[in-house]
């Protein structure tokens, strides 16, 4: 099995409409992407193309305030789960490095999915350069990442690294980048690559982007043992320490994921 038909076949086989809202981490994650796109985004009714959107958990809230979004996935489910979200303009099949859309007819792309299952750079560029290649000048490009030492984290505080296996992953992940779960284990995600913090922004410039910003998502808040107690009860005190750090060099690598944001300047 290639590296895409093993992520594709694991997004069949579970449901990533509950992932970002079930869990505490997955929470998190929403809540802070949430609130970061609506910090870079242009204001609504800007056009959103949401390159590997999933199921449109992304996408709804956006749609509900005014964006124009046409969600694209390489997951046949997510396109037909996507399809019953309310407002959007569309859903379809499509491949992050070719997409199927006019030069210069969006304002913006998200990529909140694409660069951390792309395992190869070159198409991580090549998605990069697609994504600038549909932005209208001055258009943002919003893409996520998975840190390099997630899985380092993941498996101390989780203990998954008494687990058989699990080291040998997190080694790999460490020393190359590259995240194989060839048993699927549950858990322990699927085929991805992992970037160090300062890989992201190289590759955005590479495909002719000018970076304005590489953010963590969570922060270091997802070690918390209470996560779930601190959203319920203390959630803005823990979203104004969160973007205190959100920018800070050391900590970077602390977030299991980063947000990348770019921008089309000018014509190549």
């Amino acid at each position: 099995m290639t590296p895409a038909e093993d992520w594709i076949a694991h997004y069949e086989a579970t449901d990533e409409r509950d992932r970002l809202t079930a869990a505490p981490g997955g929470r998190l994650e929403f809540i802070r992407t949430q609130e970061l796109l609506a910090r870079f985004l242009p204001p609504p009714p800007a056009v959103i193309l949401d390159v590997g959107g999933a199921a449109g958990i992304h996408a709804a809230p956006l749609a509900t305030n005014g964006y124009e979004i046409h969600l694209i996935d390489p997951v046949p489910l997510h396109v037909e789960q996507a399809s019953a979200v309310p407002g959007l303009a569309s859903a379809t099949i499509g491949d992050a490095r070719n997409l199927d859309r006019p030069d210069a007819s969006v304002d913006a792309v998200l990529l909140l999915g694409p660069l951390y299952h792309l395992t190869e750079r070159a198409d991580r560029v090549a998605a990069l350069a697609e994504a600038r290649r549909v932005l209208r000048l001055g258009g943002v490009v919003a893409a996520a990442i998975i840190s390099r030492y997630a899985s380092t984290l993941d498996g101390l505080f989780r203990g998954y690294l008494r687990a058989d296996g699990f080291e040998a992953l997190v080694a790999r992940d460490v020393g190359e980048g590259q995240h194989r779960n060839p048993d699927d284990v549950s858990g322990w995600f699927t085929t991805a690559y992992c970037h160090e913090p300062d890989e992201a922004p190289a590759e955005a410039r590479d495909a002719g982007l000018d970076v304005e910003a590489l953010v963590a998502i969570e922060g270091p808040a997802w070690l918390l043992p209470d996560l779930a107690r601190w959203l319920n009860e203390d959630r803005d005190l823990l979203l104004r320490t969160i973007r205190r750090v959100e920018t800070a060099p050391r900590l970077l690598g602390m977030s299991p994921h980063l947000l990348l944001v770019a921008t089309k300047r000018a014509a190549l």
